[in-house]
């Protein structure tokens, strides 16, 4: 069985491709089956998240992410990817978890943005710090041109290392006025562990593309009520609608309906739903993570693994 680290996954893998990949796979029939989510030692979550292609690839991920851990200065998210080989079942490969996680959140993000961000756009905004960010920053950049990037965190400090971590690859700007670099930029993502929302809809430009990511939780949320009410809303999974307190919270209240999601990001590549269709819309894609994006990515690192080892 071929081990792949997470060393290995930064040489493997690149954004242009891996969107690509993505975009190719999604056409795809992949089964996916409800996936397993249960809370544990007092914050913790264990995610289990199983996929296959019938006749080709089986994988399933096993995670951990555990908050509490950044006290302690170890990471939050930790586990493997098991790829099988579904007609025999031979276990093929298993994939440094974290690492393909933030690769592929951070690919999906800029697949659906090159679907509902304007085609020309100038000021790119990240909300958040941690250690999804600098992925999220480069995926974007694989799909769209900035003329500023931006990025905002609550601790400065840690602001101040994502800047240094980029330095020479990606001219990062550090703001501490959040809403006026909201209220400026044409593509926000934010990867955060709020519980309130860091975006209240009046801060919102007509034409602006949001990339919510961070929450995974029903009581998390990164965007208000008044955010969702004035965006076109697509989602990665309908599972987002139960999980995440960014739609769990307005749909719960009422302020918005299941029919106002106007449908998932493998829908958008299909062509069965419409994306952007005018400059000023605000198109909002929310992300909770799916299994098929872990499979379609973790196939892609098993087969160009020979090209880089």
């Amino acid at each position: 069985m071929l081990l792949i680290s997470g060393f290995q996954l930064h040489q493997i893998l690149d954004f242009p491709s891996l969107v690509g990949a993505l975009h190719d796979g999604f056409k795809n029939e992949i089964s996916v089956p409800q996936r397993h989510h249960h809370a544990f030692n007092a914050g913790g979550t264990l995610l289990l998240m199983p996929a296959w292609v019938e006749g080709q690839y089986l994988g399933i991920k096993i995670i951990t992410v555990l908050p509490k851990n950044r006290d302690i200065g170890l990471p939050t998210i930790r586990g493997t990817y098991d790829l099988f080989n579904a007609e025999t079942g031979e276990a093929i490969a298993q994939l440094d978890a974290p690492v393909l996680t933030n690769y592929r959140t951070a690919a999906t993000s800029a697949l659906a943005a090159s679907y509902l961000a304007r085609k020309e756009v100038s000021r790119f905004l990240m909300i958040g710090t941690g250690s999804l960010a600098p992925f999220l920053i480069r995926s974007h950049l694989a799909v769209r041109s900035y003329s500023e990037v931006m990025v905002w965190g609550r601790n400065r400090e840690k602001t101040m290392q994502l800047v240094e971590s980029l330095n020479g690859e990606v001219n990062l700007t550090p703001v501490e006025d959040l809403a006026k670099a909201v209220k400026h930029a044409d593509v926000i993502s934010t990867a955060t562990m709020a519980k309130d929302p860091v975006i209240p809809g009046d801060w919102i430009k007509p034409g602006t593309h949001l990339d919510l990511v961070g929450s995974y939780k029903p009581d998390m949320r990164e965007a208000d009520d008044s955010v969702v009410i004035k965006s076109k809303v697509y989602v990665d999974t309908l599972q987002a609608l139960t999980e995440s307190g960014d739609l769990v919270i307005p749909l719960s209240s009422g302020v918005l309906d299941q029919s106002n999601i106007v449908g998932t990001l493998p829908e958008l590549v299909k062509g069965e739903i419409t994306g952007r269709t005018n400059e000023s819309e605000i198109t909002l894609y929310k992300s909770v993570g799916h299994a098929s994006q872990d499979l379609i990515a973790a196939v892609y690192a098993y087969e160009n693994y020979g090209t880089h080892f």
